[in-house]
């Protein structure tokens, strides 16, 4: 496509998405298009309903019928673009379209969004990259009746095993220094398989989750009771610290982890504090699971 006008007479397909503009009628525009390592480069295009067959050869793909085309949408969701039916680019709000050699593709859920992926594996690194993840949030993958696992960038995920369906994006950054659950956090505890009792003690509402599975050999017990305290307004309000009963020592010195010296009064015990900070929570997202992936982080960094 080498015929094309000046840049002055190119349309740009994000920029009229974003200022909520028809393109400009007649006028090629730009639209980013990449293969799975999703690095976009800018293609020409003349018409504003494309198909998929028009996008295959935007990038020489042969032969057409081996190829598959998604559309990514404004809210991150994915959407398959048919090789011979038009699809309107601008209505959809889609700026960004993937273009892979593949004959099927396999479906998963990040958060709520429903995600397909043309190849069986993915990266963790590319997972991450579809999530359009804040720096300080990481994806989990959701283990019904176990414990989520926290995905690396460097992971491989075999979308087509059984059980990789859904993964989650949770708070994973700390720093050092209710008469009833919202439904989400029960339906994640009972699923997990968490038991735990909702407490109040001097008009504060709290959680404790008894017999917490401790990072194995890091301290000098293998459980410990958690306790969170729920300000009011959550879940839209977020909690901050968290704390432990019996305190807890690092092995194999027996020194106390960082930040953790100092002592609170709360339903009859003594608890350990554990002084990690949350900076940054969704309301409407975020909830136990976020808390519990924050906890389980300083834990496994607990150092002297």
């Amino acid at each position: 496509m080498t015929d094309f006008p000046p840049d002055s007479e190119i349309d740009d397909l994000a920029e009229a998405v974003r200022q909520g503009r028809p393109m400009r009628v007649g006028a090629p525009f730009r639209v980013m298009v990449a293969d799975t390592s999703l690095e976009f480069e800018q293609k020409l295009l003349r018409d504003p309903k494309p198909n998929g067959r028009q996008f295959v050869e935007l990038v020489d793909g042969h032969p057409v019928d081996q190829f598959i085309v998604i559309a990514i949408l404004p809210n991150g969701d994915f959407e398959d673009i048919r090789l011979d039916e038009p699809y309107d680019l601008r209505g959809q709000g889609a700026e960004r379209v993937l273009v892979v050699r593949s004959d099927r593709t396999y479906r998963f859920k990040i958060d709520d969004r429903d995600l397909e992926w043309p190849q069986p594996c993915i990266s963790g690194f590319v997972l991450k990259k579809i999530a359009g993840l804040a720096p300080n949030y990481n994806l989990w993958l959701d283990v019904p009746g176990g414990h989520d696992r926290k995905i690396a960038d460097s992971d491989i995920i075999n979308l087509d095993e059984p059980g990789i369906e859904r993964f989650i994006s949770l708070i994973d950054q700390t720093t050092e220094g209710l008469e009833a659950l919202p439904s989400a956090d029960r339906m994640f505890l009972e699923e997990h398989g968490f038991s735990y009792e909702l407490v109040s003690d001097k008009h504060q509402d709290a959680i404790i989750l008894r017999d917490f599975a401790l990072p194995d050999g890091k301290f000098d017990h293998t459980h410990t009771d958690l306790l969170i305290l729920l300000p009011s307004g959550y879940p839209d309000c977020p909690p901050d610290m968290f704390y432990v009963f019996p305190h807890l020592a690092l092995k194999p010195n027996g020194y106390a982890p960082k930040a953790t010296q100092v002592r609170f009064s709360f339903a009859g015990r003594s608890w350990q504090r554990w002084s990690r900070h949350n900076e940054s929570w969704r309301s409407g997202i975020d909830g136990l699971r976020t808390m519990l992936a924050r906890v389980q982080t300083a834990l496994a960094e607990a150092r002297p």
